[in-house]
Parts: structure tokens; sequence; C-alpha cells
């Protein structure tokens, strides 16, 4: 054997932190799927108003746009393990205020939206600290299966989380199911608080707290692949947002009923844990090739939904727009953990999420109205276009194109 022969990858399973960084991940990922709709039936219960249901949406969302940009600079300053443990913890501890006040019957629309506000901004102080817990414990040959991994449980929480909370509010009452998130919050944080990671290069100069947010900004626009990646992503979370408004009323207008429109996301749901799990087992060796064309798959279900076809031919339409979303995740966080330097990954990772965050709303604020003047099938064909544009106009970029991904000792091994 060759002294310069690469060492064989340990599995990632094997590497030491990585099961408890995925058991509390997917705690974490599992709570903050039940809360949308364990929410949403606790105000329809409480007023069954749907402004009141607007205010307390908005007040989780306003918050998470507003400071993801300083829970990035915070998840770079310090270590991303104790943000993203107290991120879990605050979250946990909103949770369970809510949960006492349903039970006690003394909730207001007022405390739940405060309350939501709280939790929207430790969303967003824990968001931006997942690719750095990632370095922080996996090596490098090993994070794109840690990825996938990772991905696999995000996409399984995401299928689970509506049905497990809508079950939990009609057993046990919407009190006991925030009580219930509340303790999967506070077991994930303290998941996390026994996790070892690897420690911190020191800054030489540690600066201000604005000089970092500018320079998490400079991190971002000096690299072509990364900000038009970043557009891409706003676009196809815009359509996202079109489709998750007119898909619904098309299904049950034309399809059949509610049934078609469960079908379908089901479908998608399934696709993304596909994608995931496939992910590291390609041969990415340009990675944004790939994930370029994965994007552009979301046309697929807006075209779809614009005809539109059978309950089926969309399930499989949205089945495999999704699977290439599970691919392009993995992908994507896989190349950023090895192209953007450690002290600056939180920071460009918040500045993705913002713009996924903002865009998807503005989806689903815009589509009706222009649907109501234009008809369904002009903002769906609109949005496929433009997703496209967006995803594939990236592969014309040499900067793109020159972006390597796996080394040889990336290999699909668990």
């Amino acid at each position: 054997m060759r002294d310069d022969a690469p060492a064989a990858p340990v599995p990632v399973l094997a590497v030491p932190g990585f099961r408890r960084l995925l058991a509390g991940r997917t705690l974490s990922f599992l709570a903050t799927a039940l809360v949308p709709t364990a929410l949403t039936l606790a105000v329809i219960k409480e007023t069954g108003s749907a402004g009141d249901l607007g205010i307390v949406l908005a007040a989780e969302l306003v918050p998470q746009l507003l400071l993801l940009p300083v829970g990035g600079v915070l998840a770079d300053r310090y270590p991303a393990q104790r943000v993203a443990f107290l991120a879990d913890l605050v979250r946990g501890v909103a949770q369970f205020v809510i949960g006492v006040e349903l039970l006690l019957g003394t909730a207001r629309i007022t405390d739940l939206a405060v309350l939501s506000a709280v939790t929207g901004a430790a969303i967003a102080f824990g968001t931006p600290t997942m690719s750095p817990l990632v370095t922080a414990v996996v090596p490098e040959s090993a994070r794109l299966r840690a990825n996938g991994h990772l991905g696999v449980a995000r996409g399984i929480a995401l299928v689970a989380g509506p049905g497990v909370a809508g079950v939990l509010v009609v057993t046990t009452g919407p009190g006991w199911a925030f009580v219930l998130t509340a303790l999967l919050f506070a077991v994930a944080a303290v998941t996390l608080g026994g996790l070892r990671t690897a420690p911190r290069a020191a800054r030489d100069d540690p600066g201000t707290f604005f000089r970092d947010l500018a320079d998490g900004w400079q991190e971002v626009s000096s690299r072509p692949w990364f900000w038009t990646n970043l557009l891409a992503h706003g676009v196809s979370n815009l359509a996202a947002g079109v489709l998750m408004t007119l898909g619904p009323l098309i299904a049950v207008e034309r399809l059949g009923g509610e049934v078609a429109w469960v079908v379908v996301y089901q479908a998608g749901m399934a696709g993304m844990v596909a994608g995931a799990f496939l992910a590291p087992r390609l041969r990415a060796r340009r990675p944004l090739i790939i994930t370029s064309v994965c994007g552009a798959l979301f046309a697929l279900p807006l075209i779809t939904f614009s005809v539109p076809m059978t309950t089926w031919i969309n399930a499989v339409a949205y089945g495999i727009a999704m699977f290439g979303l599970g691919i392009l995740n993995t992908l994507w966080q896989t190349t950023m953990q090895r192209h953007i330097p450690e002290h600056a990954l939180a920071r460009t990772d918040s500045y993705d999420a913002l713009l996924s965050f903002a865009a998807r709303p503005l989806g689903l604020a815009v589509a009706a109205p222009v649907a109501a003047v234009t008809g369904m099938a002009a903002p769906l064909l609109s949005a496929a276009g433009l997703v496209v544009a967006a995803n594939l106009a990236v592969i014309a970029l040499p900067d793109a194109r020159a972006i390597r991904g796996r080394s040889k000792a990336d290999v699909p091994s668990s």
C-alpha cells in the first residue's frame, strides 16, 4: 500500500458527536414542524378569526426577517453550539407559556402574538448555526453524507409534523400540544448542550458587530456563484409561495377536493426525503450545475397545475420537483461548507435564509390577487418561467462551473 494513499473515510454515523447532533437537530426539526399547525388550530379554536391568525403568524415571521443577519453575526462570533442551544431553549419556553395559557383558558391574541415574535427571533438566531455546527463536528470528507442525513431528518419532520400536531390538538387539546412541543425543544437543547465540537480558531481582530455584518455581506457579494444562487433560491421560493396559494384552490375546485391536494403535497414531501437520501450517492463533481438543474425542476408542478392535469400527474410533478429540492439543499449546504471560510459561514448562510424566508410570503401574498385578474394559469406559468430562467442562468457563469464538489475521500458510506 502506498504511504500517500488516502485513508478510508470514517462512516459519518461513527464520527464522534454526529449522532448527538443528528438527534438534537431531528428533535428541533420536529418541534418546529409542529408549531404552525398547532398554532393555527389553537387560534381558530380560541377566536375563529382569520385576522387574528394573520396577526399571530406575521408576528413570528417579521422578527425572522429582521434578525436573521444578526443571528448570522452571533453564530460567527460565538460558538454556534451555544447560540443554537439558547435558541432552542427560548423557543421551548415560549411554547410552554403558550401551552400553559391555553390550558388555563387565559390565552389572548396579544399574548400569542408576543410569544410568536419571541419564537421568530429565536428561529432567526438558530437558523444560521446549522452549517457551523456541521463543520465543527464532521470532517470535510463526511459532510456531504452528514448533510444528507440531516436533510432526510428535516424532510421526515416536515411530513410528520402537521399530522402529529393535528392528532395532538384533537386528542389532547392545543394546550398539551404546545407543552409537548416545548418538551421536544428542551430535549433538543439539552442534547446539543452535551455536544463536543472542535475548538474555534482565535480571531486576530474581533471587530465590531456592524463591521462583522458588513464583512458578511462582502463574503456574499464577492462570490458571483454564491449570490446568483441566492437569487435563484429566492425566485424558487417565490414560485413555491404561488403554488402553495393556488395549488390547493385548484385541487379543491377542479381536482375533486382537499384529498387531491393532500396526495400532491405528501408526494412532494416523500420526494424531498428521497432526494436528500440520494444526494450523498451522486458523483457531484460540479455541484452547482446539478443544483441549478434541480432548482429548475420546480417549474414542473407549476406547469401541470396551470392546465390543470389529473391529481396523479400533479403529484408526480410535485414529487419530482421536491426530489430535486432534496438534492439541491444537500449539495448546496455541502458546497457552502467547503468553499466559504468557516469564520463567515453563519453570516453567509443567514443571507440565504433571509432571501428564502422573504420570497415565499411574497409569493403567497401576490398569487391570489394576480390570479383574480388574469386567471390561475398566468401566475403559475410566469412563476415557472422565472424558476427555469433564474436557476439555469447560474450554469452560464464560469465562476459557478468552476466550483468543484466531492474530493476523492467523499464516498457513499453511512
